[in-house]
């Protein structure tokens, strides 16, 4: 049987930008204080089985806003999860590259998995941007490493272990918000947060099994209670940018959604009355002038 893709939605006016902008805004806001319950003491792989828990209200939601429509055809199914399981899947295997590698590497490799879903949509969704878009996405790309920038540490690191670790969720991330575009042609945004949050669901055994339970965990208001209300502006976040990938391209939202660290890095330096550096406040700069381009 063939299967005849329908057109890809036309951009509508501003919507896509209100909800990219929105998705960074939360984003920004999540990155800031995540830290806050592992630095409590409530590890980070309990922290992905919050999230994920956070993403059933959202899930919801979305459901009743579509009237409780759920798309549930095999290639609905297998595109939904397939968004899902690469997104929650990457977060998964980066924890192990952070505990076999060096922090300060990993991150600005992954920082750059925007530019893979350019590529891709480009390549196999024909998207065009103007000259001016295309000027805010090349300068995405230095911001995003800049941004991620961490002073190296006397960690050493475990062998090559943790480079492909790392490449492998640069991959997964790239790949899922081409899929999560791709899927937007024939599916309502609604369906496919769904099945982001069963796979994201799933998968939460494996993230209890990554956790060391020897040690104290702060199941407190500081510290999983703390995480809940932290990890539900990362689910509003993705469903959000399942809408802005409905509405806009993927060429434009991936890589300013991907500029969160901006907000974050302010909103860092509010709380503990520091002075960036030159390196941040570089990718600062790039990053909002990236943004102001890529916001035509």
């Amino acid at each position: 049987m063939t299967v005849t893709l329908t057109e890809p939605r036309p951009v509508q006016g501003r919507k896509w930008l209100a909800y990219a902008v929105l998705t960074t805004v939360l984003w920004g806001v999540w990155g800031a204080f995540i830290e806050v319950p592992e630095k409590a003491g409530f590890p980070a792989t309990l922290g992905y089985a919050v999230w994920a828990l956070t993403t059933i209200p959202c899930a919801l939601f979305g459901l009743r806003i579509a009237g409780w429509s759920l798309e549930h055809d095999r290639r609905s199914v297998l595109l939904g999860c397939g968004v899902g399981f690469l997104g929650a899947g990457g977060q998964l295997i980066l924890f192990e590259a952070l505990r076999l590698g060096p922090a300060y590497l990993i991150f600005p490799v992954i920082s750059l998995y925007p530019m893979l879903t350019v590529l891709l949509s480009v390549i196999l969704l024909k998207e065009r941007g103007s000259r001016r878009t295309w000027v805010g996405i090349i300068l995405a790309a230095p911001a995003l490493v800049l941004l991620s920038y961490q002073p190296p540490s006397s960690t050493g690191a475990a062998g090559a272990h943790w480079l492909i670790l790392c490449l492998l969720v640069f991959a997964m991330w790239g790949v899922q918000a081409y899929l999560m575009k791709f899927a937007n042609q024939t599916m309502r945004a609604e369906s496919i947060f769904f099945y982001m949050s069963a796979t994201g669901l799933l998968l939460i055994p494996i993230a209890l099994a990554m956790t060391t339970f020897s040690k104290a965990i702060n199941w407190g208001w500081t510290g999983a209670w703390s995480a809940a209300g932290i990890q539900i502006l990362n689910s509003i976040g993705a469903l959000c940018l399942v809408y802005s990938m409905r509405y806009g391209k993927a060429i434009i939202v991936a890589p300013m959604t991907a500029m969160a660290p901006v907000l974050t890095i302010i909103i860092s330096l509010a709380m503990y009355h520091t002075v960036p550096g030159a390196v941040l406040v570089t990718g600062m700069v790039l990053a909002s002038i990236s943004i102001y381009l890529m916001a035509e």
